[in-house]
């Protein structure tokens, strides 16, 4: 019952934040960074004071989807304090659902990852003005999964060290890649009928990363390559290949993002998600705006 929670809250969160968050409000104020501030500056304040509260983490966690559950009846239409008071609580989710996640299994992880990139490529078409339902329905969800879930930390044997400047390029790499896509009419593998091949690949890639055993060298070296393959059939507007690279890209290197960020304490793990959650996509969106 626990894994099924963890799975739900995971999953579930991780298709709020993309269909609701980095392209739904994104879209609806047309990618206009300045109308959207307040929501990476509450992202980042929310990320960087998750850990100084006295509140249990339980309590708080379950008490900031309800903050983001009262949010999403006002979506998409919000105002500069109702997107900050969003950015907010999705800076304080992020942090302690990462938290959590030092409780699951490789099999666990790897299954919220895959359903959240099904939904959310399923959904990506979805009208972003009519996305409230989705907004409040996986909150609901999560808001309930919050109250089920595992109370102990257990601090997994996991070996990735990454560098943080190296998952910021990453994420950098990711965002402006994707603000590109979603705004090129011309080779947008979302809406040109790639969905299912691109949430297949999302698949393949967690199996890959969660399977293949190599070095911290190794995987860099992978993740570079697809990013590089992902940028190049990008600019050769080749989407039958771009839709299979690209998924496989982001699925990898989020599962090694993960790994990494799982041995960290919880403030740790805070200034993590402040530069690779938030200045990282933040500054991938200005990216592509000028590219």
């Amino acid at each position: 019952m626990k894994a099924v929670m963890l799975i739900s809250l995971l999953s579930l969160e991780l298709s709020y934040y993309l269909l609701i968050i980095q392209t739904g409000i994104v879209e609806f104020y047309a990618s206009d960074i300045f109308a959207i501030l307040t929501l990476p500056i509450g992202g980042i304040l929310g990320s960087l004071l998750s850990p100084y509260t006295k509140i249990s983490s339980e309590n708080k966690l379950t008490f900031f989807i309800a903050i983001q559950l009262f949010v999403s009846f006002f979506y998409p239409n919000l105002s500069a304090f109702m997107l900050f008071i969003l950015g907010f609580s999705s800076g304080v989710i992020s942090v302690l659902m990462i938290h959590k996640l030092k409780s699951a299994s490789r099999y666990e992880i790897g299954v919220a990852l895959s359903i959240s990139y099904v939904i959310g490529t399923l959904l990506f078409n979805y009208d972003i003005d009519e996305r409230d339902v989705i907004a409040l329905l996986f909150s609901l969800i999560v808001l309930i999964a919050s109250r089920f879930l595992p109370k102990e930390f257990i601090v997994q044997d996991l070996r990735y060290n990454h560098k943080i400047l190296t998952m910021f390029i990453w994420v950098l790499l990711d965002a402006t890649l994707f603000e590109m896509l979603s705004r090129d009419s011309g080779i947008s593998i979302w809406r040109d009928g790639f969905s299912y091949e691109i949430a297949i690949f999302h698949v393949i890639g967690v199996f890959l990363a969660l399977s293949i055993k190599s070095t911290d060298l190794y995987r860099s070296i992978v993740i570079f390559v697809l990013f590089f393959f992902s940028y190049l059939f990008y600019y050769l507007k080749e989407p039958y290949i771009l839709s299979a690279i690209y998924p496989i890209a982001i699925s990898y290197y989020n599962i090694v993002i993960l790994q990494t960020i799982l041995k960290k304490d919880i403030k740790t793990i805070s200034y993590y998600m402040v530069f690779i959650a938030w200045l990282a996509t933040g500054l991938g969106l200005e990216l592509a705006l000028i590219l």
